[in-house]
């Protein structure tokens, strides 16, 4: 419930404070005295958005602030959830700057519109006329249903049921699509794949390929080079090797003479060494060397494949087509895989839509089950409204689909006269009918569910006499288990109240301000009898109020 509600340079607000109990409080004043302008601020608290025009004074600040206490509501897991500290007496602050920039804090803890916006549902719910058309709205209609039919916990099974159903039938889709697209690809992958199968490309090295190719292809040049470089080496008078040796023997004759001629003589001989070496690894080679056009032919066509494959696939290594090959070898053995998956994801859909379906059935049986309840209950409230005739019908169809609150689908008809026939609700009530509809259901959803705090802002238009005061009845019978706040221009409504504040303009320095009040005992005769009477009040309207307050 509201327990306060402050107001700073809001509208034609200086400032101002309101305490409210958590009866029955009526609210009145004359047209255009302000009574919109408490609703506003109230709307900001509750998450309404907000622009410069609401600021009185552009020059500072506009702040409104509510107090809640929320105790009875169980809303300490939305304060978690949203990482805010819980007080049993809760506090709303909204802040409008002059730049137009907007605040908004939950217990001083700073908090986004969206936040606050879903707090306010658990908190205030605001009622005016053109709510009435609520009523025509299929999910609203479930709600009052599903509220007597205490269909809460059911709901929220459904809808968890609902969400795995539909994640998995989306699943299905997506693997479905996938495998089309790979089957589509599978003859043109499969190809592929094996033609790098067929490339033998494991353990292949490329630059060993090449070097064995350039040797094969060029044997006869290789091995004539090789020869001569051995025969250079070691013919008998004026070969490289004979050569060295009596450069060898002239050193040999000067070693003894200096350190730097034996050195030289140790370098010449790891030369000999060396050459010799060369020169006999060189004379195998010549003799390994052998012409192979098979062999060649062999080494050609492996690189030429190589290459071929290298330039289809736009890559310069072997390692890159074996990367390619793991990958098409993946997508071929994919659509075995994806079969797999879609055939055990429709087991468990099916699984799960029985599942859910046993659901909706429940809910479906317990919302047929109790709207004769709902029904009896609205006409008898109805006909003390005046409307003793009115017939209302919720027509329930169970059907085959998977919708947000069960698998039904509802109409509201509306009789209101004897013998008249039914009619869809929303095209054959009145406006004046469609209020006293709405209360009568408000009124009952007050006894089978913890409504917010509920304030009807000028429900009564349109009635008078009896029935404002049947209405009267009906707010202050809700008070006992709620908060009610009635704005209201009928004084047999505002006679119920527990409390009564009144909206009045002042003008204040050549300015115009709107303030309330609560009225005392005194006060509230008097303005219930100006309610009856007009600006001019009667001894008559004195009274009367003094009647209606009994």
């Amino acid at each position: 419930m509201i327990t306060s509600l402050s107001i700073e340079n809001f509208a034609l607000i200086e400032k101002l404070s309101i305490q409210f109990s958590n009866g029955f409080s009526t609210i009145t004043g004359e047209t255009g005295a302000g009574k919109s302008i408490l609703l506003g601020a109230l709307g900001l608290v509750l998450g309404k958005r907000a622009d410069l025009t609401s600021l009185k004074n552009k020059e500072e600040k506009c702040i409104v602030e509510a107090s809640f206490f929320l105790k009875n509501y169980n809303l300490q897991s939305f304060f978690l959830d949203n990482d805010l500290d819980y007080e049993d007496e809760t506090i709303i602050r909204r802040e409008i700057l002059p730049s137009g920039k907007s605040r908004a804090f939950i217990n001083d803890t700073p908090v986004n519109l969206q936040e606050l916006q879903e707090l306010s549902t658990f908190l205030v719910d605001i009622h005016s006329q053109h709510q009435t058309q609520d009523l025509s709205d299929d999910s609203y209609q479930f709600q009052i249903i599903d509220s007597v039919a205490n269909n809460f916990d059911l709901l929220n099974q459904y809808k968890i049921t609902l969400k795995e159903y539909k994640a998995i039938v989306s699943s299905i889709e997506e693997k479905k699509s996938e495998l089309s697209s790979v089957i589509k690809e599978q003859d043109y992958n499969t190809f592929l794949l094996e033609e790098l199968l067929n490339a033998k490309l494991q353990g292949l090295d490329q630059a060993e390929l090449e070097s064995t190719y350039e040797k094969l292809n060029n044997v006869e040049l290789i091995k004539e080079q090789l020869q001569k470089i051995s025969s250079i080496s070691n013919e008998e008078q004026f070969g490289v090797i004979q050569n060295l040796k009596e450069i060898k023997l002239a050193f040999q004759k000067v070693a003894g003479f200096s350190k730097e001629y034996e050195s030289l003589l140790e370098r010449l001989n790891s030369i000999i060494i060396e050459f010799d070496d060369i020169e006999k690894e060189t004379s195998n080679q010549a003799d390994a060397l052998l012409s192979d056009p098979e062999q060649l032919e062999l080494v050609n066509q492996q690189l030429q494949d190589i290459y071929s494959l290298q330039r289809k696939h736009n890559v310069t290594s072997v390692e890159e087509l074996l990367h390619i090959q793991n990958e098409l070898d993946q997508k071929v053995i994919s659509v075995t895989t994806l079969e797999d998956e879609i055939t055990a994801l429709e087991k468990k859909s099916g699984e799960v839509e029985a599942h859910l379906r046993k659901i909706a059935k429940e809910i479906s049986q317990k919302r047929i089950q109790f709207v004769p309840v709902l029904v009896e209950k609205t006409q008898s409230i109805l006909a003390q409204l005046g409307m003793p005739n009115a017939q209302i019908k919720f027509d329930i169809k169970p059907t085959d689909k998977f919708l947000s609150n069960g698998s039904d689908e509802i109409q509201l008809l509306f009789s209101a006269n004897k013998g008249s026939d039914f009619g869809l609700l929303k095209k054959v009530a009145s406006g004046g009918e469609l209020s006293r509809i709405m209360l009568a259901i408000k009124s009952i959803l007050a006894q089978h569910s913890k409504l917010p705090t509920i304030l009807f802002d000028e429900i009564d238009t349109g009635v008078s006499g009896e029935i404002a005061h049947k209405m009267g009845e009906i707010m202050k019978q809700m008070s006992q288990t709620m908060q009610v706040l009635s704005i209201t221009h009928l004084p047999q409504i505002a006679s119920k109240g527990a409390e009564h504040f009144k909206v009045f303009k002042k003008e204040e320095s050549h300015h115009t301000i709107t303030q309330i009040v609560k009225l005392n005992d005194q006060e509230r005769i008097n303005e219930i009898a100006q309610m009856l009477s007009g600006s001019t009040i009667t001894e008559s309207a004195l009274n009367n109020a003094k009647e209606l307050l009994k």
